[in-house]
């Protein structure tokens, strides 16, 4: 039987698609016959033939309005949104250590680079009657960890909202609306954090790996996410076999949220 997600020359824009799970969404997509932009603060260092790169910063206005205009200049539309842009710069130390400054850091870059683009790109999709947008979520949301991702796991948890809100409202005038929520990807910016919390610790890095996979309380599977494991899951997600998946939460964590 064959498995083809009938992904075939469907228009899709990735953010922050040059480094971690971005990036292997890219490769995914582009694999399932996909015509794919990406974004970045930076070019890569390695651009795959066939993706069209946007360098631009979409924790601001003008760097999302930059995006939609490089989609409506390539393509006139776009048929997939996938916001995979986040992370947290936030230091350890608990409330006390977040000032204004880094509680709006965090909030503009997990949520308004969302809300921002699909504000810019949801009116064409409308107009055409279909698409699906993915936001990537995280198990922060329902299972913060107060020394460090209090400001990040609070800004997940508005994204997950939204995407509810937002899938309400246009599902029914054939935009499908999702969200993805990982546990821990061993990423370039979760090795990062991983060797930040160990060098605070005086430890190396699988010190710093195995504190994190303690705070979360263990993961069942024994290891972090692959971003491949997750990008996978993503691209059946968007695709038309999964026509019939809309407003709801797809959680890959190894079994590390504990409860139903």
């Amino acid at each position: 039987m064959s498995f083809d997600l009938h992904l075939q020359g469907k228009r899709a824009v990735v953010t922050g698609g040059t480094k971690g799970l971005g990036a292997a969404l890219v490769q995914s997509l582009q694999d399932a016959g996909v015509q794919v932009m990406t974004t970045a603060r930076s070019a890569p260092d390695k651009p795959l033939e066939g993706v069209a790169y946007v360098q631009t910063d979409l924790t601001t206005a003008e760097g999302v309005a930059q995006l939609a205009r490089a989609i409506t200049e390539r393509w006139g539309g776009v048929d997939i949104v996938i916001n995979s842009l986040g992370g947290s710069n936030a230091p350890a130390g608990g409330f006390a250590a977040l000032d204004d400054a880094m509680w709006f850091s965090e909030l503009n870059l997990n949520l308004m680079s969302a809300v921002r683009l699909d504000r810019a790109l949801l009116p064409a999709m409308l107009a055409q009657g279909a698409g699906v947008i993915l936001h990537v979520t995280s198990i922060q949301h329902v299972l913060p960890l107060p020394e460090s991702t209090t400001a990040y796991a609070a800004a997940k948890g508005a994204l997950s909202t939204y995407s509810k809100s937002l899938s309400k409202e246009v599902t029914p005038k054939g935009v499908r609306v999702l969200r993805v929520s990982p546990g821990w990807i061993e990423t370039e910016a979760s090795v990062v954090f991983a060797e930040r919390m160990a060098a605070q610790a005086g430890t190396d890095y699988e010190g710093g790996k195995k504190m994190v996979m303690d705070w979360l309380g263990g993961i069942p599977v024994g290891r972090p996410a692959r971003p491949q494991e997750v990008a996978d899951l993503i691209t059946f997600l968007v695709s038309p076999r999964a026509a019939s998946v809309a407003g709801s939460e797809h959680v890959i964590d190894g079994g590390t949220v504990p409860t139903v």
